[in-house]
């Protein structure tokens, strides 16, 4: 059996390399050996087997516990502080586009007459537009 580096060692050229791996990084997303949405389609059988293994053994509760919420504290604020302001930044044009459909079914969908507050009809007003919405997302 071939010697092993020590954990220490490996984790620091680990950090090392990637630190560095920017451009590589953007080539390879500028350039993939087969389009992203192409390959993930391919592999949809594998995905399907992928997450029924995982539910056979409980993996997404036990992925979740080993964790704990101490990691995603952490890691939320060490790197989600920073990062998220400039994602919205970025992804405000796609938000708008993905959400368009849905500000259109509100608008167009016609709701019952309201009633007085806490009146049951108004119950009625809900389901209508979660039906509108619902339909337009599975459409």
């Amino acid at each position: 059996m071939p010697p092993v580096k020590a954990i220490g060692q490996a984790a620091d050229k680990w950090k090392r390399r990637a630190t560095v791996a920017g451009p590589d990084y953007e080539a390879g997303v500028k350039a993939p050996r087969v389009p992203q949405a192409d390959a993930a389609a391919a592999a949809n059988d594998q995905w399907k087997a992928g997450v029924q293994q995982a539910v056979a053994r409980d993996g997404f509760v036990k992925g979740v516990r080993l964790a704990g919420n101490e990691k995603w504290t952490r890691g939320a604020l060490e790197k989600g502080t920073t990062r998220f302001p400039q994602g919205v930044q970025v992804a405000e044009p796609l938000y708008q586009a993905g959400a368009a459909k849905f500000f259109d079914v509100i608008q167009r969908t016609q709701l019952p007459p309201r009633g007085p507050t806490g009146d049951p009809r108004n119950f009625e007003r809900v389901r209508v537009m979660g039906a509108a919405l619902r339909a337009a997302k599975t459409a």
